[in-house]
């Protein structure tokens, strides 16, 4: 979440405007799944870490910066498939059923739009994809 907000103001100040407006939208989505997540250790009276951070890393351009986030979709999802496993085995259906709908937004949504960016820099180019990110700045007011 923290570092799709980072890549997200990057973007702004960098006038992508459309990747701005994209990983923003990542953002929002990842507060919903990390509300989810909370929410349901909290009910099962855990307690949320919110320190520590694997695989956090900021980009320093667009291709990294895009990569590192796949990066962390990836082991999102693997860390959720590990997790859906773990609540079939406990029979706990319910915790499941929080999980599933994350994985499949981090796999169908999330880690496929940013495969797509990557294949598109690929076949266009740095420039030219840098380019087509520019659209409308936001307005002010």
């Amino acid at each position: 979440m923290d570092q799709y907000f980072i890549h997200s103001q990057m973007y702004q100040d960098w006038g992508l405007h459309k990747l701005y407006e994209r990983i923003a939208h990542e953002f929002d989505d990842e507060k919903g799944h990390a509300t989810a997540l909370i929410e349901r250790m909290l009910f099962l009276e855990g307690m949320p870490d919110m320190v520590t951070r694997d695989g956090f890393k900021v980009g320093s351009d667009v291709k990294s910066m895009l990569e590192s986030d796949l990066r962390v979709e990836y082991e999102v999802a693997a860390r959720l498939k590990a997790a859906i496993a773990l609540c079939e085995e406990e029979r706990d259906y319910a915790t499941r059923d929080t999980l599933v709908p994350l994985l499949d937004d981090t796999e169908m949504d999330h880690a496929y739009w940013l495969e797509q960016q990557l294949g598109l820099i690929e076949r266009l180019g740095m420039e030219n994809y840098t380019q087509s990110q520019l659209g409308e700045a936001p307005a002010h007011g």
